[in-house]
């Protein structure tokens, strides 16, 4: 009998990536609700990332437009924003390592 654990471990690892994902709304640029956990929690710890983008799109134009009309800081606009592209192409977060740190 040929051993099929590994296809088993890759349909576990499916399975938890789909449940990470957010529900099917109206809206499919819907932030997670773990997402927004994270982004509203007092004492999140925050790290810089910084990647050239292309000057055409005026993504920082519009960041702080967004963040005049809305009120969101420009980090959690660029935090929610990534996260929700990562989660749809089946990247996301492994929140439960970060859940288990004390506060």
């Amino acid at each position: 009998m040929p051993d099929l654990s590994h296809h088993a471990r890759q349909l576990r690892e499916l399975a938890d990536a789909l449940d990470a994902q957010s529900e099917l709304t109206e809206d499919p640029l819907a932030p997670h609700p773990d997402t927004l956990e994270v982004v509203d929690a007092r004492h999140t710890s925050r790290g810089q990332i910084n990647y050239a983008v292309p000057d055409a799109l005026q993504l920082q134009r519009r960041i702080r437009r967004y963040h005049a009309d809305h009120g969101i800081q420009h980090g959690d606009i660029v935090a929610i924003a990534l996260d929700v592209f990562l989660r749809a192409k089946g990247y996301p977060p492994d929140l439960s390592s970060a859940k288990e740190e004390p506060s």
